[in-house]
């Protein structure tokens, strides 16, 4: 069976809505930056995460994420699902060692392609102050508005019955 690939979603956008929470064109968008970041992480660091000595990285005759959309479509799926890591790696035709090794490295490198667009999550109320253009105080009520609107649906119940095993 051959794994998830851009190939096969590019064609089905409300299905690739699904899986990454991006559309076809903010993916396209993302893809040019996400790749520089990955090829200057892979320039200095191995995919088992220790720094590279002497070869440099070229993509393996089967790897199973061998174009930068398959990296980055593996990498967005993980962070919207937070699928089991055994979970990924057999959605992307790999074993659950080397989907924990790709997402170590992909994850740093997607924070970096968001970074580089502007697009990183703010981190404070000082940087999303910054980021908004606003003082922080208003940055403030901005996020007690969006806490308010969130707490009904985090109160409400699911109509599933409490298990034992989770309190």
């Amino acid at each position: 069976m051959a794994g998830l690939q851009f190939t096969d979603l590019q064609s089905r956008p409300t299905e690739f809505l699904d899986c990454t929470s991006v559309t076809l064109e903010e993916f396209q968008h993302l893809v040019p930056p996400f790749e520089t970041a990955f090829q200057t992480h892979m320039a200095a660091w191995r995919l088992d995460g220790k720094p590279r000595t002497a070869r440099r990285f070229t993509v393996y005759q089967h790897c199973p994420l061998p174009t930068p959309e398959d990296r980055l479509l593996f990498i967005l799926a993980y962070v919207k699902t937070c699928s089991l890591q055994v979970v990924q790696g057999r959605l992307f035709s790999m074993g659950q060692s080397k989907a924990n090794q790709w997402m170590h490295v992909l994850l740093p490198v997607l924070l970096a392609a968001l970074r580089a667009l502007g697009d990183a999550p703010a981190r404070s109320l000082t940087a999303l102050a910054q980021r908004l253009g606003v003082a922080e105080a208003d940055a403030a009520a901005v996020v007690a508005s969006l806490e308010e609107e969130a707490a009904p649906l985090a109160a409400a119940p699911t109509g599933v019955p409490a298990s034992p095993f989770c309190p």
